[in-house]
């Protein structure tokens, strides 16, 4: 696996590998009404330029060394609080899940999460994605749950995960 930082022009990748993996991911958890709402809010081209322009915010995209095929990303943030950051997402096309991929790219996380001197990091996973359980398996565990409007008339209800680095 590569993990090859991204950058402005990886968004129509990251747009193209967020939409495939999303249909797999929430397909039975969001209407499709909302997931084309939070694609085009949460992707955006200036949304994702605006991540890009923070120095704390990073994309990765997971590619797979052996056929060259890009299988994914991951995107975290830096210092979003205290000695934390935030993992916003990560995401595997379906036919790539079970092969490592996931696990090898949240090891990579905790290596900059050290680097950077954070010595935590948090995310948010949808209650019904079945995501929540490979997060436990990788030593993340719930510790606050919570629904978050996010526009439109739509709310993500969502477990708040972490996983703490022990230096």
């Amino acid at each position: 696996m590569i993990l090859k930082e991204a950058t402005e022009k990886d968004i129509p990748l990251i747009q193209e590998l967020a939409g495939r993996s999303w249909k797999s991911a929430y397909a039975d958890i969001l209407s499709e009404e909302q997931m084309k709402y939070m694609l085009s809010e949460m992707y955006s081209q200036s949304e994702i330029e605006s991540q890009l322009r923070n120095h704390n915010y990073h994309y990765f995209l997971i590619q797979d060394e052996d056929s060259g095929s890009f299988e994914g990303f991951i995107g975290y943030e830096h210092h979003y609080s205290d000695k934390t950051t935030k993992l916003h997402r990560i995401y595997l096309v379906p036919e790539s899940k079970g092969k490592g991929f996931g696990k090898k790219a949240l090891q990579f996380l905790n290596e900059k999460v050290k680097e950077n001197e954070d010595s935590r990091i948090i995310l948010n996973v949808n209650k019904h994605n079945t995501a929540r359980q490979f997060y436990e398996s990788q030593g993340y565990s719930v510790y606050d749950e919570g629904v978050f409007d996010i526009g439109n008339g739509f709310v993500m209800d969502d477990y708040l995960m972490e996983f703490l680095i022990h230096k």
